[in-house]
């Protein structure tokens, strides 16, 4: 179904931004499992997309994350604990 969320009425303009933002990205189910369960491909979609839901961040500030601290999943949800902690 292609229309918005009657909760969510401007929720269609945020996905045409996204489309802009990750044409590789799009139409991928983020509840797929990732390929691998203990390191993150940043080149396949699915996983940035699987764990950008599981980590709850965006795809580009995962990108930045795995770019920073590498592809491990420990390191990487290390990571994101450890800038949320200082955020708050």
């Amino acid at each position: 179904m292609s229309h918005p969320d009657p909760a969510r009425p401007h929720e269609h303009e945020e996905v045409e931004k996204s489309k802009l933002r990750q044409p590789h990205a799009e139409h991928v189910e983020p509840h797929l499992a990732p390929h691998n369960p203990a390191e993150i491909n940043p080149h396949m979609a699915s996983d940035i997309a699987y764990w950008s839901h599981e980590l709850g961040v965006s795809g580009p500030a995962l990108h930045e994350i795995i770019r920073v601290h590498g592809t491990h999943v420990d390191k990487v949800r290390a990571a994101i604990a450890h800038s949320h902690h200082h955020s708050a």
